[in-house]
């Protein structure tokens, strides 16, 4: 009796055993069903994704043999996807060595993804510029590239570029024309508005203004007194000192250049700029009486630079003071007539930097307008 107990509880135990592994297999049969399915998805989508991208895509190994590519990489590189799957990217670069190739490969492999430019060779020989974001996965140790026929918009770019140095070299040969014409009526400051923009481009390096800056402060430079056109030359040229309305008509030439400018459209505001060049911090300047903050940086770089080179210059009315005398103008009345940092940035340019004026006489005798 006690036997057939067991016997049955054995029988009983297997057939358990053996429904949970039935169990087990469905599951695990559900599971490997479900995994194809979403395998076969992956692969659909894909599939999809590859052949409807608008860039070239391509699957490469950690050696760079190309392992799959989509049909715009066939129409962008004249290369079928068979003859590509026989292929390393190395084989179509046409520029970077490979070397330089497997640097990218491994900055990708480090840091998971990159971004750049290069040039391909096609099928028919031509050479095209692409641009390429490729990204690493670490499980299958491929690469995913997409890339695009950038070659049209490199060409834009380049002749967009050359036009707007035709245009900047047309707008500084007039510029230049501009301030030729005044120093053939004040020869006694021809060279002053060149050597103001050296010193006020190197001050505002010195600043660590953007580029954009600087290029604004030398087309303000080069013309900053355009409006002493309108001052008659006995005037300019006068030896002895100005009469009240002498003084008052010279004033006003910040005012006329301005005026004579503001319908140029310069990619700056150099109008402003002339406008400014004689504001000082303390407000004691002109035409307008700006103080401080109300004055645009570029017009007190310029109203320092300007004021530098008149000292150390000859003039009519006096020898050249020279540099030294100069610089201890701008020391002596930083923060009230001429912005702190500015003087600063000059002081270092000559001190530091060994700027000096071209041409420049020095002998010390007493300072007037200039």
């Amino acid at each position: 009796m006690k036997d057939n107990d067991k016997t049955k509880k054995q029988q009983r135990t297997k057939l358990e055993q053996s429904r949970q592994r039935i169990a087990e297999l469905e599951k695990s049969n559900s599971e490997l069903k479900r995994a194809q399915e979403e395998l076969r998805e992956s692969a659909e989508k894909y599939r999809i994704i590859t052949s409807t991208a608008m860039d070239g895509f391509a699957v490469i190994d950690l050696d760079g043999h190309i392992l799959d590519v989509n049909e715009e990489s066939c129409r962008i590189l004249g290369y079928s996807r068979d003859e590509q799957l026989t292929m390393s990217i190395l084989d179509l670069e046409a520029v970077k060595t490979p070397n330089e190739i497997r640097r990218h490969i491994q900055k990708v492999i480090e840091t998971g993804s990159d971004r750049f430019e290069a040039r391909h060779r096609r099928k028919d020989g031509c050479i095209i510029d692409v641009e390429i974001s490729m990204t690493f996965m670490p499980q299958s140790k491929h690469f995913l590239i997409f890339h695009r026929d950038i070659t049209n918009r490199k060409q834009t770019d380049e002749h967009l570029k050359e036009s707007v140095e035709r245009l900047k070299r047309s707008l500084e040969s007039t510029v230049s024309a501009l301030a030729s014409a005044l120093e053939m009526r004040d020869p006694y400051t021809a060279g002053h508005q060149q050597r103001v923009t050296d010193l006020a481009c190197a001050i505002a390096e010195e600043m660590g203004l953007a580029d954009e800056q600087i290029d604004g402060i030398r087309m303000a430079g080069f013309i900053h007194d355009i409006g002493k056109i309108n001052i008659p030359a006995e005037i300019l040229n006068k030896p002895g000192q100005l009469t009240e309305i002498e003084y008052s008509l010279f004033k006003n030439h910040p005012q006329v250049g301005h005026d004579v400018l503001k319908t140029v459209e310069f990619p700056w505001p150099v109008a402003q700029i002339v406008l400014q060049h004689h504001e000082r911090m303390d407000g004691s300047g002109y035409p307008q009486g700006l103080a401080g903050e109300e004055i645009m940086l570029e017009a007190r770089i310029l109203a320092v630079a300007d004021i530098v080179e008149a000292i150390a210059s000859h003039r009519p009315y006096r020898p050249a003071r020279g540099t030294g005398d100069a610089l201890e103008e701008i020391l002596h009345n930083k923060g009230t007539l001429y912005d702190p940092e500015v003087v600063d940035a000059c002081l270092r340019v000559f001190y530091e930097k060994g700027f000096k004026f071209e041409h420049v006489l020095r002998v010390a005798t007493s300072p007037r307008i200039h």
